[in-house]
């Protein structure tokens, strides 16, 4: 500490320009500590916050302690979590959620997808089918054709 004060007296002690380089330096190093390391983590607990704030019950989540479960309830006022872990439930503080797995309202809208996607391959299916059927009757009716003049030769 004093070798960093005696570098700022020195440098305020000696001619004008090298007196502003030294509080330059200090003003620029503040600012990169700023950039790299207090505004990133900022952004990090304000994410963090948002989505705590989003948490419902049925969500499946992972904790600090990288422990799984679903949430079963929560308790704003005293900011705790109820974690239904396979038939156990556990009481967590909501800041012990590292993060959401999957959301309680995802089910509901992949259950919608996963029938739209069951009736269309079911139409693709059974066009192909009706294809492949139109497909294999002049094929058959070729065969048949064949065996039909073959016995005819013997």
């Amino acid at each position: 500490m004093n070798s960093l004060s005696s570098f700022v007296l020195g440098a305020a002690s000696s001619n004008n320009a090298s007196g502003y380089s030294g509080i330059i330096l200090i003003i620029l190093m503040v600012a990169l500590m700023y950039f790299f390391m207090i505004r990133p983590q900022q952004k990090q607990r304000k994410e963090h916050q948002e989505m705590m704030n989003e948490l419902h019950p049925g969500d499946e989540v992972v904790t600090i302690g990288r422990m799984h479960g679903k949430i079963d309830s929560i308790n704003k006022a005293d900011r705790t979590v109820t974690l239904d872990c396979e038939g156990i439930y556990l009481t967590f503080d909501m800041v012990a959620i590292a993060r959401v797995i999957k959301r309680a309202d995802a089910p509901a809208s992949e259950a919608l997808q996963d029938n739209k996607a069951v009736a269309s391959s079911a139409a693709d299916s059974s066009a192909d089918a009706s294809a492949d059927s139109a497909a294999s009757e002049p094929a058959s009716a070729a065969s048949a054709s064949d065996e039909q003049k073959d016995s005819e030769e013997k």
